[in-house]
């Protein structure tokens, strides 16, 4: 199950018939549970049937992107409290005048200096200040805040006065009031982006926990009788219980789905390079796979606030089926604001009068009006013109020019947010093909793939619920870091070797706790690498724990090293002295995954449809019309066609050509390619 900001899609697979199925619920704001049911509903007949459930959630996402977060209290090291807002000096946007930093999630008033300090190896300096922490609980009972962050210096050597501070608050305020721990949060240097992280858990924790807890009740209530599982922000997934203890690592669990999903869709089509399109109705998600694996980062950032954390690199602009035409300054903008689920856009019939990109395409004649999310709403054509009609009397355009300039605003918008996370980084979009997926990306795709140069668009089965397929082909996950600072000629490999080796024993033995049997347990060992004087790191990966007690490990790691600093930054200094910084270990627990589902093969090459008009280049073209479930594999035709089916529509525009592959993907070549 993922939630999105319109719509909660749901994908099912019957493990005796080998099928999967799809279906859509509206997402409900005010208890995102209720989407959930609903969507549950349509396609089980009873929680009690469901032999596996993972969900997505962005209820923490929401709470911190709308800072509706619960009050939060920080105790810093006293002296050193004030990191948090201090923060970085770099100003991110160098020629902008009226740049402001990032707004932290605790004012001022809500940081307290502790007293006590722990030195850079972890030894004790100065005791913890127990009574002074024993009067900040006391405080935060009396200013109603509803969690306690704790920071405290080098705190990842030595955690000790963080333990015992969290069992004087817990004492004061009881077991279930929430608090985090810098080193538990982010077991790292760098005082700041622990200290942020620590704080965004604080801060949409028990919202998280709360939704969990209440949505399991109701599942339960419902007969379900297995775990509820949760995705992370780095492509695996936990048990609930453990969610809860952890949850700053479900914050982007929803956007992550579809980037597992393009992980596995490269491995069965041999695809090695992908670049993945998510366009719901309030956001347009990007990500990128490189060599068949999801591009990982140990580091994310929203709204210029840092967290420590595995997460797969999702790049994210305001850019959906929802988002708003408007005029500024007498150009035309779409999004970031959205029309969401309630009101909607116009033509959804619910209150909205303001033309959405949605609108736009409706009065492009490339959404069926009458079987728009598996039928599930009619559209209001003539709701949807008079609301692009009048945005088009501002610019002097007629409903349909209007209607062409807002979804080409739309793709110029998302072809950027490509770029900015391939482009900017080195790699050429040209390399790699384009998937599409969520419920507006099919109906975008080849108009952004033409923009960028991209030969090939793929369209997979269920677009429009991909990201939650992309959830059942996942596995249990659990990170483990150590800090670990060494310059190369100063490492020990045996003794990197020993700490791989305890990290490897606990990472493997906490799987139990989710359920995961001895013979399903796995383990990836990396270490974050700089050259020495650098501020910032990249992590290399190991064969395994023992490598570094080989002869020739610090030749072999330091060549490894270059080659991905040369294709991350395009140079490397191989010789220059390196330094370890942190080790990582991901243990992952095999679930098994669902066989890819045969397509079956077509045995003539005609198939049923209909030529509908559908505006491209400002003028209406006679246009294939066919749903697609009645496209079999083998079957081929050219644009201009609008593929319907009941999770999104894809719009191929003329000079494309279309072909149905094996598992029943959509594979759009320009004719020139194809």
């Amino acid at each position: 199950m993922d939630i999105g900001g319109t719509f909660t899609d749901v994908v099912t697979y019957d493990d005796e018939a080998g099928v999967f199925a799809a279906s859509k619920a509206s997402t409900t704001p005010d208890d995102l549970s209720e989407g959930v049911m609903a969507g549950l509903g349509s396609v089980v007949g009873s929680p009690g049937d469901i032999g596996f459930l993972v969900h997505g959630t962005t209820q923490g996402l929401n709470a911190f992107l709308e800072r509706r977060g619960v009050p939060v209290l920080l105790l810093g090291t006293a002296g050193a409290e004030d990191s948090y807002h201090i923060a970085r000096g770099p100003r991110t946007r160098l020629y902008d005048l009226h740049y402001r930093k990032p707004e932290p999630l605790v004012p001022r008033r809500d940081v307290l200096g502790i007293g006590g300090r722990i030195a850079p190896d972890g030894t004790e300096l100065t005791p913890l200040d127990e009574q002074a922490v024993r009067d900040a609980a006391r405080k935060a009972r009396e200013r109603g805040h509803g969690a306690i962050a704790i920071a405290f210096l080098f705190s990842y050597a030595n955690p000790a006065h963080e333990l015992r501070a969290r069992e004087i608050v817990l004492d004061e305020l009881g077991e279930d009031f929430t608090v985090s721990l810098s080193h538990e949060a982010a077991k790292e240097w760098r005082e700041y982006e622990r200290t942020s992280s620590a704080v965004v858990e604080s801060y949409t924790g028990p919202i998280v926990r709360r939704y969990l807890s209440h949505l399991e009740v109701r599942l339960r209530d419902g007969g379900l009788r297995v775990p509820l599982h949760v995705m992370q922000s780095s492509g695996g997934i936990l048990t609930a219980d453990s969610a809860r203890a952890r949850p700053l690592q479900t914050l982007l669990s929803g956007p992550v789905g579809g980037a597992i999903a393009c992980a596995e869709l490269s491995r069965i089509s041999d695809r090695p390079n992908l670049i993945g399109i998510d366009m719901g109705g309030t956001s347009f998600d990007v990500s990128l796979i490189v060599g068949g694996e999801p591009d990982v980062s140990a580091e994310a950032q929203l709204e210029g606030l840092p967290m420590l954390m595995s997460v797969v690199n999702i790049h994210t602009v305001g850019a959906g089926g929802g988002s708003v035409a408007w005029v500024e300054a007498g150009g035309l903008r779409v999004g970031p604001r959205s029309a969401g689920a309630r009101p909607g856009p116009a033509c959804y019939g619910r209150g909205g009068t303001e033309p959405t990109v949605t609108d736009a395409n409706l009065v492009l004649g490339r959404i069926d009006p009458e079987g728009f999310a598996g039928g599930q709403l009619t559209l209001d054509t003539g709701s949807a013109r008079k609301a692009v009609r009048e945005l088009g009397e501002t610019f002097d355009l007629d409903d349909v020019a209007m209607a062409e300039g807002i979804c080409d605003v739309a793709n110029s918008k998302m072809a950027q947010a490509i770029r900015t996370i391939t482009v900017s980084r080195g790699i050429e979009p040209r390399d790699s093909s384009l998937v599409a997926f969520g419920g507006a990306g099919p109906m975008h795709a080849v108009f952004l793939a033409r923009e960028l140069g991209i030969a090939e668009t793929v369209v997979p089965r269920f677009p429009g619920a991909f990201s939650a397929w992309g959830m059942l082909q996942t596995r249990i996950r659990k990170d483990f870091t150590e800090p670990y600072f060494f310059l190369d000629e100063d490492l020990d490999g045996a003794d990197l070797t020993a700490v791989l080796t305890r990290l490897e024993e606990h990472g493997l033995s906490t799987l139990g706790d989710e359920g995961v049997a001895q013979e399903h347990r796995s383990i990836a060992h990396s270490v974050d690498i700089r050259y020495a004087a650098q501020e910032y790191t990249l992590t290399v990966p190991l064969a395994d724990a023992a490598e570094p007690s080989t002869p020739d490990f610090l030749k072999t790691i330091a060549e490894r090293f270059a080659e991905m600093h040369q294709s991350r930054y395009g140079h490397a200094n191989l010789g220059a002295p390196i330094e370890f910084v942190t080790v990582r270990s991901a243990a992952f627990g095999d679930l098994g995954r669902p066989e890819p589902q045969k397509w079956p093969h077509a045995e003539s090459p005609e198939f049923p449809h209909q030529v509908q008009q559908v505006v491209f280049g400002g003028a209406p073209r006679d246009s294939i019309v066919v749903r697609r479930d009645d496209l079999l594999a083998g079957h081929a035709f050219e644009g201009p066609a609008v593929i319907v089916e009941d999770t999104a529509t894809t719009v191929v525009p003329p000079e494309y050509s279309v072909s149905v592959d094996e598992i029943g993907s959509l594979i759009i070549r320009s004719k020139e390619q194809a």
